[in-house]
Formats: structure tokens, sequence, C-alpha cells
């Protein structure tokens, strides 16, 4: 399943499953200052981290990609269900990054916080840039 970028899949969407987005990722926030003040900032970073928005944009792609197929009368349970699992791998693989920016971040922290940030998101970005080229190399193989 190729990669593409669909502006019009912003208004597949319902106002009521954006709703649920933005709630989601409020919560986990809320939570996570929660936890950050009994534990400390270091605990509560990591369950910011927490990806409170993939679970709900999981169930919305299995549901429109389904939706899209069977408009055209042919079953599109799979099809779902593949777009859900390959948006998860984008996730997984996407984490991976993440800690690499997270480990930067922690490495360079001393150093000020504008170095940091920097030098932590070109990191972040080469290393999702690299993992993706990774991940086409081993599907074409």
């Amino acid at each position: 399943m190729p990669i593409k970028l669909k502006g019009a899949a912003l208004y597949q969407a319902r106002w009521y499953e954006y709703l649920v987005r933005f709630v989601l990722g409020g919560v986990t926030t809320v939570l996570a200052g929660i936890i950050a003040e009994h534990f400390g900032p270091a605990v509560g970073g990591l369950f910011l981290a927490f990806p409170a928005i993939f679970c709900a944009s999981a169930t919305l792609i299995e549901k429109h990609e389904r939706e899209r197929k069977e408009k055209l009368g042919l079953q599109g349970g799979e099809r779902g269900r593949g777009a859900a699992a390959l948006d998860a791998a984008g996730a997984a693989w996407g984490s991976l990054a993440l800690t690499a920016f997270a480990a930067i971040m922690w490495a360079t922290a001393p150093r000020g916080a504008v170095i940091s940030l920097l030098s932590a998101s070109l990191i972040w970005l080469l290393c999702a840039a690299a993992l993706w080229l990774l991940r086409r190399k081993l599907r074409a193989s």
C-alpha cells in the first residue's frame, strides 16, 4: 500500500470524530500532568508520550476504508484492517525515531534548551527518514 497524502480525507471525518481525538489527547495530557505532579517530571514525560490519538485514529481509518470500499459494492473489512495495520506499523517505526529524539534531548539538555531542541529534532528527522527508507527496502526484498 503506497503512502499518499489525501486532503479529501479531512472531509471524511465527522465533527464528533475530531472531538474524540482531541478529548483523548487532552485527557492523556491531564493524566500525565497529575502523574508528573506526584512522581516527578521524568515519569510524567513517559506517560505524556502515550499515543492516545492513535487509538482513535486506527479505528477511524478502519471505518473510513471499509465504508469507502462498501460504497463500491466490495467487501471492505480486509482493506480497512490492512489500512489500520499499516498505520500501526508506521506508529511503531515512528516511536523508534521518537526514542532517538528523547535520548538526544536528555543527553544535550544541560547545554541549553535551544541546542537540545534543534539537535534532537534533527536526529528525529534523520532517524524517521532512515527508518522509512529501511522499511521500503525490507518490503521490496
